[in-house]
């Protein structure tokens, strides 16, 4: 039904506006008595095998939503509904900002792939947590990052504002130096910035009772010397795992012509399948799979779900191939995985 009607109505209207008028109805719909069952009923899959302990959580199922779509945990108790296992929040940012001018979502749908050049827009962290607290029971990644205006020299304050604030609400954390939209943020996946960031939040969370697991989202634009890096980093500074990929900025293999492959922004979709597979391959077999990894790009499928476990990924997440498949594709990645692993 999401395909053959829904989709193609949607689809004629601005992806941004379309966004917003889809958690409105997601919201309202979740409003009426049962629905929130019905949702359930049709899209969850419900088996003990589909359990998985990753970084000392145990998720219901191994299929996630990435962070982007629910930025400010708005809508994460109602996504869930549509059988997920996880949701991921943000990014979050210390102080609100508006992010960057409209127009910044452009679909590519001969690619079946999406540009964004958001820019970490979001009401600030201290917004996100008020609705946090009234979590039941739905098992959250908190993903975070800078403001714009803040420099690079002073980001790890952003940081750690962030983590502090998020602390309590969270059950995992993602650090995100990989967006291309956050002018300059890519610099800090460098070895010696990025060894400073983790090291300094792996020292606060080491402070912490019982520690959150900490993540790191790295781009698929990294040459192969610096996931080598990446692998040394993550084992120097004993965070939890990898979340492989973000968006690229690699626009070779699209078959969509005009203007619209000009504009700036992060790509995800079906063209960042095959190259987040090969990431996560790289860095399962170079680490030996030291640490988990969360693989995430280009899943339209669940063929596609199934070659990035295969390839060494522990959980998934999805995205661009949620907006283009429906919710739909959840189930089905859920059943191919009860019937391959």
């Amino acid at each position: 039904m999401y395909k053959l009607l829904l989709r193609p109505l949607l689809f004629l209207f601005d992806p941004e506006k379309v966004h917003y008028f889809t958690f409105s109805m997601v919201r309202f719909l979740s409003k009426i008595p049962f629905f929130p069952n019905i949702f359930k009923s049709v899209y969850e899959v419900q088996d003990s095998r589909l359990e998985r302990e990753v970084f000392g959580l145990k998720f219901k199922n191994p299929v996630g939503l990435a962070a982007g779509f629910d930025k400010d945990a708005k809508l994460y108790q109602e996504l869930s509904n549509f059988g997920f296992g996880f949701i991921e929040i943000g990014t979050l940012t210390p102080k609100p900002q508006s992010g960057n001018p409209k127009k910044r979502l452009f679909r590519l749908k001969a690619d079946q792939a999406i540009i964004n050049r958001m820019g970490f827009n979001n009401g600030g962290v201290a917004e996100a947590v008020t609705r946090l607290k009234k979590n039941k029971g739905v098992l959250i990644g908190g993903n975070i990052g800078k403001n714009k205006v803040t420099p690079n020299e002073e980001a790890v304050e952003d940081y750690k504002l962030c983590f502090d604030a998020l602390f309590d609400h969270v059950d995992y954390f993602v650090v995100n130096v990989s967006s291309p939209n956050t002018p300059g943020l890519r610099e800090l996946q460098d070895k010696e910035p990025l060894t400073a960031l983790l090291n300094t939040l792996q020292e606060k969370n080491n402070k912490k009772q019982k520690p959150k697991p900490i993540l790191l989202k790295i781009a698929p634009d990294l040459t192969n010397e610096q996931l080598l890096d990446i692998i040394t980093i993550i084992s120097d500074s004993k965070i939890a795992g990898v979340i492989a990929t973000n968006t690229t900025i690699d626009r070779s293999t699209l078959t969509t012509t005009g203007d619209v492959i000009k504009e700036a922004g992060g790509l995800s979709g079906k063209p960042l399948t095959n190259r987040a597979t090969e990431v996560i391959r790289f860095l399962a077999t170079k680490s030996n799979h030291a640490f988990p990894i969360i693989g995430v790009g280009g899943i339209h499928s669940a063929q596609d779900a199934i070659d990035k476990l295969d390839a060494g990924a522990s959980l998934v997440q999805l995205y661009t191939g949620f907006i283009y498949e429906g919710p739909q594709l959840i189930k089905e990645i859920n059943k191919k995985i009860l019937q391959e692993h």
